[in-house]
């Protein structure tokens, strides 16, 4: 897991679904760091830690968040559900699973009317991706 900045505020909350996704937004997290843009992540599931996810996304703003990334596989619900719960924009990023992310990918592209998540493509390259659309949605040149 990366090391959180020495700063109390953090442009970009990062959150995984599960500890199994992390070497795969380590990608993510080394860009944003290569772009000088601050962050935090948090391991929870929609499924499993729906207080902890919803508590831990509420709290963003007051942490400096502007952008939340969400890398989950599976149903990959967590992109969604942490879009519930701000108004700040969302980044979903499938992770690879046993149909090899197809499902995620799905899942994440298939948001309802009201719950808008951006959704990169599966595993590493939407990693990458994901931080370099926080970057232009931060407005970093």
């Amino acid at each position: 897991m990366p090391a959180n900045w020495a700063k109390e505020m953090w442009e970009v909350g990062i959150i995984l679904g599960s500890e199994s996704d992390a070497a795969v937004m380590q990608h993510c997290a080394d860009t944003l760091k290569t772009h000088n843009i601050t962050y935090e992540w948090i391991v929870a599931s929609a499924h499993r830690d729906p207080d902890k996810v919803r508590d831990w996304v509420r709290r963003g703003r007051h942490k400096g968040y502007k952008v939340i990334i969400a890398a989950a596989g599976m149903s990959a619900a967590l992109p969604g559900v942490v879009a519930s719960h701000t108004n700040l924009p969302v980044i979903g990023v499938p992770m690879k699973s046993d149909l090899n992310g197809l499902d995620s990918l799905l899942s994440i592209s298939q948001m309802p009317r009201g719950v808008p998540v951006a959704c990169m493509s599966i595993g590493k390259h939407g990693a990458i991706n994901a931080a370099l659309f926080a970057k232009r949605i931060l407005g970093i040149s």
